[in-house]
């Protein structure tokens, strides 16, 4: 089981990699956006373990 700050940490990569991803995409043409939908989920994901990552905590 991973530990409190292994999960911060991969679920604020999460979220950084994604928010960074939607801004590429509001900004310029490059990135397609069907990738859009890829990084919100990735930022709820990102979300849900940066939550959870207190023992005995629920979001």
């Amino acid at each position: 089981m991973k530990t409190e700050k292994q999960r911060l940490g991969v679920g604020g990569l999460l979220l950084a990699v994604s928010t960074a991803l939607i801004i590429g995409i509001a900004m310029t043409n490059a990135i397609p956006s069907a990738f859009a939908g890829v990084a919100s989920l990735t930022m709820a994901a990102g979300a849900l373990i940066v939550g959870l990552s207190e023992d005995d905590a629920g979001v």
